[in-house]
């Protein structure tokens, strides 16, 4: 009897189920991964991990493992079991592997695991944690030259181990990105976020491999300007804003990918106001209180002309606001503000 490969899902929010999840378009060059915009946490974030059942080893694995991605990134994971943990981890033997995608983890309620490792085979922990940082499925990318039998890939998805209705196997297997949705044009056959597939699955009788560690490119990727970059902007330098002040700050997204930090501290409770103006289309998230994980909200063009603003009511605390470019190979100057509204 043919041994049926085992296959991570995503998990996507209630939102993006009837909708193809957008990612990180970019300049001609080698993809090292598929990353949904919108859903990378902050630069030099530290993510808390808590684990719902499952033996020391299996701990122990997903410990190891998640420090691959923080060896390289401009990452932290703190495995402290915070009750409000970012990332919650059960080990349900019949629910198979998943992850929420990033920053998705945060609206999952506290009392829910944002994933399962109900096997880990192999690199498994790694490749869940690299969902759980903000990257997709690499099989996905339309440069993979992946050419499924769907009517094999449906029937054999729909047994055991997986049993995936037709719908499931469509979103975390046969759908592909489009050319102008993903970081790049190659394809990263080693990469950790490939599952192997075998030749059967495919019209021209290609397989692909297992991949158990990260690859050059899974490493590089994760490291360079568009996710996690040592050297990049981060909570570590993020720059102050003032509350109030009358002169906006200046800035500029420099490098493509680039995601400028700001930080500012909310005194006297209300409604606040961040904008940004000038002719760079920039989008605009915030974080907190007192937290750089806790996403308010998200902002593309509520202000002037593809200008972001937030107008939220914010109680007395620390706040961070993220702010990239709409189009990740952009550049551009624009300026930042934060007042009482």
């Amino acid at each position: 009897m043919t041994t049926r490969p085992k296959v991570c899902i995503d998990r996507v929010l209630p939102a993006d189920t009837m909708r193809h999840q957008e990612t990180m378009a970019g300049p001609a060059g080698r993809v090292r991964a598929i990353s949904p915009r919108g859903k990378t946490w902050n630069n030099g974030s530290t993510l808390r991990v808590r684990f719902i059942g499952g033996t020391q080893a299996q701990r122990n694995t997903a410990i190891t493992q998640a420090g691959w991605w923080s060896a390289v990134a401009n990452l932290k994971f703190d495995f402290n079991d915070a009750q409000d943990a970012e990332i919650r981890i059960a080990f349900d033997p019949s629910d198979g592997a998943w992850s929420y995608i990033g920053t998705d983890c945060r609206s999952i309620p506290l009392n829910q695991p944002t994933m399962n490792l109900g096997f880990l085979d192999g690199g498994t922990a790694a490749h869940e944690f690299g969902h759980a940082i903000g990257l997709a499925h690499e099989h996905q990318s339309p440069f993979g030259g992946i050419n499924w039998n769907e009517k094999v890939v449906l029937k054999e998805l729909a047994g055991s181990p997986n049993f995936w209705d037709e719908a499931t196997i469509r979103h975390n297997v046969l759908a592909k990105y489009s050319v102008d949705q993903v970081n790049g044009t190659d394809f990263d056959p080693e990469s950790i976020m490939l599952y192997f597939f075998p030749a059967t699955w495919t019209t021209n009788g290609i397989a692909t491999q297992a991949n158990d560690v990260l690859s050059s490119l899974d490493k590089l990727f994760i490291s360079g300007a568009k996710m996690y970059p040592r050297n990049g902007p981060s909570l570590e330098t993020a720059t102050v804003l003032k509350v109030g002040t009358a002169r906006r700050t200046p800035a500029s997204i420099g490098k493509a990918g680039e995601q400028d930090i700001y930080q500012f501290v909310v005194t006297t409770p209300g409604k606040h106001i961040i904008d940004t103006q000038g002719s760079t289309d920039v989008v605009m998230k915030l974080f907190g209180p007192d937290s750089t994980t806790n996403l308010i909200a998200t902002d593309d063009d509520s202000g002037l002309g593809t200008n972001a603003r937030i107008a939220a009511s914010l109680s007395a605390g620390t706040y961070y606001a993220q702010v990239r470019h709409f189009d990740a190979a952009g550049t551009g100057a624009y300026t930042i503000r934060v007042r009482r509204g």
